[in-house]
């Protein structure tokens, strides 16, 4: 056996990469606090563009929603509606209960050559973006991604749940560090010291922010950093074919060392996640390979119905439309509400308000004014940083965000006055 595919260090197997008993520990009581105030594990009726019912005892309620991220309005959107609908009629079937390394819908092929065109790489989608990277990661640790050489795997401290997940399984093949959020100095250290380095983060983040996509590009040109690339918040938003935040910095070609993590569903407004891939090689590895590929059946016939359609609507006027709509509203946000991400040109806003307490009193008091937000706190984010999260959206009006604009101020001078 070569030296390229010995076992790992015994520090990296030694090193502990979850404690799953401390995180239940410690968040429970908060969860379970929120979903007693109605802020968490609630089932609503859809209403028009961003408004949904929520239940009480009496009646259901109406609320303005800004939790979810369907960021450009596509979620309810008629035409992608009548793909899904469209989709299951044509086809005399919903879903297929087997591998995909053995059948798949004929429809699904035409979905993702159509996705390859659209964002100018090699598309495989999955049920989720869970999933795609489920798949990705083991592929990535064991070296066939780069040359044969297992790398040294870094993750960004703020990468997302669905990435972070799955450094134990990282860490059985190679070496697996984690960085500060976007510390580029350090993460340049570690690629002097190290013949491979693959880099995990978010394009754009679930809490706000983004990476620093052209510095990363520079370390890229640089020592061959591997990227990749979570995307699933900036997927639509960006780029003349809404290829998304990271996908639009990137040039023609993604090439052999950066691969695209993004979600079919948030602003993209169908279901289902996807993979976008540089070479016919990584292609032939991830549909013979990808656990989640290889033992999973496919997207069911309404996704893919629901996606078509929007690929094809990302193909028309609408969608700068739509991007500029959402540019206005987050502009208009942050003109009545100070954030971290003020400034910012993607679309997630964090309110910050300390303790867990606090947070939940705010997210309370807010949703008796007709505004519906999402409580954060850990594990979601750190200790003593809980606050709100905002989904700024292109349906939402511009009463809309006056009124949750006054709900929150409102809500910081109440905690100001305890």
């Amino acid at each position: 056996m070569s030296d390229d595919h010995q076992s790992p260090t015994a520090a990296a197997v030694q090193r502990s990469y979850r404690n799953t008993l401390s995180v239940i520990d410690f968040a429970e009581r908060n969860l379970a606090a929120a979903e007693q105030e109605g802020l968490m594990a609630l089932y609503a009726k859809p209403s028009k563009d961003r408004s949904v019912f929520l239940p009480t005892v009496s009646h259901d309620r109406k609320v303005i929603d800004f939790v979810r991220c369907s960021y450009l309005g596509l979620d309810n959107h008629p035409r992608i509606l009548e793909g899904a609908v469209q989709a299951v009629r044509q086809h005399n079937a919903l879903h297929w209960s087997c591998a995909r390394t053995r059948l798949n819908f004929g429809f699904l092929g035409e979905l993702e050559e159509a996705l390859s065109d659209l964002f100018a790489a090699r598309v495989i989608t999955y049920t989720t973006v869970l999933a795609a990277n489920m798949g990705a990661l083991p592929l990535l640790a064991s070296g066939h991604l780069t040359e044969n050489k297992r790398p040294t795997i870094v993750f960004d401290r703020l990468a997302h749940a669905t990435l972070a997940f799955h450094k134990p399984v990282a860490a059985c093949e190679t070496q697996v560090e984690t960085i500060a959020h976007n510390d580029l100095n350090t993460l340049e250290d570690i690629c002097r010291r190290n013949d491979r380095v693959a880099y995990v983060c978010d394009g754009a983040y679930s809490m706000g922010g983004s990476a620093p996509i052209a510095d990363l590009l520079t370390l890229q040109d640089r020592y061959g950093l591997f990227l990749y690339i979570d995307d699933a918040h900036g997927i639509s938003l960006f780029g003349t074919s809404g290829e998304g935040f990271a996908r639009s910095q990137l040039g023609p070609n993604l090439g052999e060392r950066t691969i695209i993590a993004a979600s079919l569903g948030k602003g993209f407004g169908a279901s289902g996640g996807l993979l976008m891939l540089g070479t016919s090689r990584q292609e032939q590895l991830f549909r013979r390979f990808s656990v989640a590929y290889a033992f999973s059946a496919s997207l069911n016939l309404a996704a893919i119905g629901a996606a078509m359609a929007s690929q094809s609507l990302h193909r028309t006027e609408e969608l700068k439309f739509r991007q500029d709509a959402l540019a206005r509203r987050i502009i208009a946000f942050d003109r009545k509400v100070a954030s971290e991400q003020a400034g910012s040109t993607l679309p997630i806003r964090t309110i910050e308000f300390g303790d867990e307490n606090s947070a939940i009193r705010a997210a309370r008091r807010i949703l008796n004014k007709g505004f519906f937000t999402s409580v954060i706190f850990f594990p979601t984010i750190a200790k003593d940083k809980a606050g709100l999260r905002i989904c700024v959206t292109a349906s939402h009006t511009m009463e809309d965000i006056e009124g949750l604009s006054r709900a929150i101020r409102e809500a910081r001078e109440e905690q100001g006055s305890n």
